[in-house]
């Protein structure tokens, strides 16, 4: 099955970024899953407001390719790679969580050499001066409701709100990718790219529907005073339910994370059976490293039985690959949640020692 998988994702990636869209002008609406996206043809595109129903969050034409490109997140710089246009990145954000050897490499090199791409700062605070040397034709970024762009929404410069984040689907999520694909004149790949990743999904989804209701899961950890953790229609909380798996918060109707207290999560979620979680180190945690960071997590039955798993995102690349490709969250998920799933080795989690 792998393989197969595999072939089918090598085929649709042969298709050329100069290829034209099949089958889209004048046909409506051209998106399946994403709810945040509307077209007319294959060249308007209207981004819906996640936050405020039947508000327009901003308008898009695709009448010309964009040529040079900054952008904010390390996800929308990995579908860049995956479309065949990396090259176009010409300044990052938040360069220090980018975990993609081309662009790192890219980064380091001299100024002036071809190929350059230039540290533009925190996302939340970019170097503006640096942006403006740069000539960008377009900025990628994803809002946040009540955003205010500042000087940077004065630059003159095309911004691309990138609200795939806030699809209630995964599916939703990385169809945006055809989206994109537009925007770079490369709908062809786009779209073969995303028929790869639906095909996938729906064949694990099913597979997952004929297994017994799998173990339930709790993830990430305490923040602070805060415990974000996704809510019911996010797409995590939707990946979950599609890996045929229990999830504490499965009835919340929230896309974004819900902000609880400790004592919230311990009340819903603290007999969950597997708690996996994702984080930023220079190596792997301990149950003494959680404890020193929080010591109510002992609380948790998980936490009890050890079944617990961690994701180093400085060395996996999870934020890179799951809103373009939830069929691998998905699989991940099931093999999590399923210890009979037949499905290989995880991907991006492993288990706390």
């Amino acid at each position: 099955m792998r393989k197969v998988l595999f072939l089918l994702l090598g085929i649709a990636l042969l298709f050329s970024c100069a290829n034209k869209p099949v089958g889209t002008e004048g046909q409506g609406n051209a998106f399946s899953y994403a709810q945040l996206l509307r077209s007319e043809g294959d060249t308007a595109f209207t981004v819906l407001d996640p936050w405020q129903q039947g508000k327009t969050l901003q308008t898009v034409s695709a009448t010309r390719p964009y040529k040079r490109v900054v952008v904010f997140t390390t996800a929308h710089c990995k579908l860049m790679e995956y479309l065949g246009v990396a090259d176009r990145i010409v300044g990052v954000c938040d360069a220090q969580y980018i975990q993609i050897p081309d662009i790192q490499k890219r980064l380091r090199l001299a100024e002036g050499a071809k190929g350059k791409i230039e540290d533009c700062g925190s996302s939340m605070s970019p170097n503006i001066e640096r942006i403006i040397a740069l000539k960008p034709d377009a900025i990628i970024l994803s809002p946040y409701e009540g955003q205010s762009l500042g000087r940077l929404g004065k630059l003159g410069v095309p911004i691309i709100l990138a609200a795939d984040y806030m699809e209630t689907s995964s599916l939703g999520r990385a169809e945006w990718m055809r989206f994109f694909a537009r925007l770079f004149d490369c709908a062809q790949r786009g779209d073969s790219l995303f028929n790869v990743v639906e095909s996938n999904y729906q064949s694990l989804k099913a597979y997952a529907a004929k297994l017994p209701k799998g173990k339930s899961v709790l993830t990430e950890r305490k923040t602070g005073a805060v415990w974000y953790t996704p809510g019911g229609e996010s797409t995590i909380g939707v990946t979950i339910r599609d890996a045929h798996a229990a999830y504490a918060f499965t009835d919340d109707k929230h896309s974004g994370s819900l902000p609880l207290s400790f004592e919230q999560i311990l009340a819903k979620a603290g007999q969950i059976d597997v708690w996996a979680f994702k984080f930023n180190g220079t190596r792997p945690m301990s149950k003494s490293d959680l404890l020193r960071e929080f010591q109510g997590y002992s609380a948790l039955k998980a936490f009890r039985t050890g079944n617990i798993y961690e994701c180093n995102c400085s060395v996996k690349p999870y934020f890179e690959e799951v809103s373009w490709r939830p069929d691998y969250l998905l699989r991940e998920m099931i093999i999590l949640l399923h210890p009979e799933a037949k499905l290989g080795k995880l991907r991006y989690y492993e288990k706390l020692c």
